[in-house]
């Protein structure tokens, strides 16, 4: 149920006072007209009851089955003793029941306080017809009705008062349950929503949070590679720079490339992801890396000290999509790129990429120290890769010494999975 809040409540009193106002108008002309005659009650006591009616109906949201029980007890009592009032009753009766069955919250109460003042009136109706139809006829009484006949004007009279008042009672109930229940779909419509603006919250900042995971891969392994590779080759410069200029040159000449190349990798990132309407995700964004340029990574690492093997098996039947390329080029550039931080001065390394039937399966293995024991980003982002990709990825130490790096991507029925 909503909340009541000050609005309807504002509301609630602006109805009593027009009830109170109409119901002293209908009293006044009740009691002038002589509605009930010689045993007609006074026009004070009319106005009593007239705010008798007016005053709970300005509380009725906040006490529907209380309002009910005093609006329709001094209805009862009116009519019981002839008050020369009829019009805003009635009304207030409606209102009273109408508003049990709309804003009562506990429905087990709503529907006995209404099923009882219902068959209460009822009750009592009958009672009067029974006593209407069982008193003498006194023919000499100006508008008396006829009883003669088997549907005389009297027993037509009471089967109309019986309809009018099954129409009175029968629309305020359903009326009543019908607004409770148009109300309940409104709150769960509007919680509804409140949780798909939750939620939409959430998918935008996750989206964020997923958007600043892939641009910092990418930026590690782009950074990462080239500025270790320079910070190697200019290690060996130094070395040979008094001893033997020419490989020194060389040296420098290849650091030089290596700064071209990472410039070249980070604009073409920043120009993907500041450019409108284009794929601002840097994983899948147009790229020369695949899986061919995986030879010129093992020549880098021979150039800079790390001696590569490079070995392919098998032959593709198909190219892996772009994105596979990608990753399976990333992951040996940082794996390689490990084995150069980590491995020590004499490590060897290699490469294998095998292709099968239905996967393809990169393996990038490595002599000499074992490197770091805690996973960093560097491994987190092979991982990150791999599941991308939809693949299954293997890092660690080998037993014999050294350290592997196997990934498995299929390449048939994977689907290609955003992280």
């Amino acid at each position: 149920m909503p909340r009541l809040t000050r609005t309807p409540q504002r509301g609630d009193v602006v109805l009593a006072l027009v009830l109170f106002l109409g119901g002293m108008l209908s009293a006044v002309l009740s009691s002038i007209s002589g509605l009930y005659g010689d045993e007609q009650g006074s026009l004070a006591v009319a106005l009593v009851y007239v705010a008798i009616l007016a005053v709970p109906i300005a509380f009725r949201r906040l006490w529907p089955s209380v309002t009910a029980v005093i609006v329709s007890v001094a209805y009862f009592l009116a009519v019981t003793f002839r008050i020369p009032e009829l019009y805003a009753g009635n009304i207030a009766m409606f209102i009273a029941l109408y508003t049990v069955g709309a804003w009562e919250q506990n429905r087990r109460r709503a529907t006995i306080v209404r099923i009882a003042i219902i068959v209460g009136m009822f009750a009592w109706l009958f009672v009067v017809m029974f006593q209407d139809a069982t008193q003498p006829v006194d023919a000499a009484v100006e508008g008396a009705f006829s009883r003669a006949g088997a549907f005389s004007p009297f027993v037509a009279y009471q089967l109309l008062m019986i309809g009018v008042n099954a129409l009175f009672f029968g629309g305020a109930y359903y009326f009543g349950d019908r607004s409770h229940q148009q109300m309940r779909e409104r709150a769960a419509l509007e919680e509804r929503t409140a949780e798909l603006e939750a939620e939409r919250e959430v998918t935008a900042a996750q989206a964020v949070a997923l958007d600043r995971v892939r641009i910092a891969r990418e930026l590690h392994d782009v950074v990462a590679h080239h500025v270790s590779l320079m910070g190697v080759q200019a290690g060996v410069a130094r070395s040979l720079l008094e001893r033997d200029p020419t490989a020194a040159r060389e040296t420098l000449t290849g650091i030089e490339g290596s700064a071209r190349t990472s410039l070249n990798e980070l604009r073409h990132l920043l120009e993907t992801l500041r450019s409108p309407g284009s794929d601002s995700d840097p994983d899948t964004a147009p790229t020369t890396h695949g899986l061919t340029s995986i030879r010129a990574l093992c020549d880098e690492a021979t150039a800079a000290g790390l001696p590569t093997t490079f070995t392919v098996v098998g032959e593709p039947d198909r190219d892996p999509p772009p994105l596979v390329q990608v990753n399976l080029y990333r992951i040996a550039q940082e794996a390689l790129t490990n084995a150069r931080r980590h491995a020590g001065p004499d490590a060897t390394a290699d490469v294998r990429l095998r292709f099968g039937p239905d996967a393809v399966e990169l393996e990038v293995s490595n002599t000499g120290r074992r490197g770091s024991s805690t996973p960093g980003l560097g491994q987190l982002g092979m991982r990150e890769r791999a599941a991308v990709s939809g693949g299954t990825i293997e890092i660690g130490p080998r037993a014999r010494g050294g350290f592997l790096v196997r990934v498995r991507v299929p390449v048939t029925t994977a689907e290609v999975t955003r992280v």
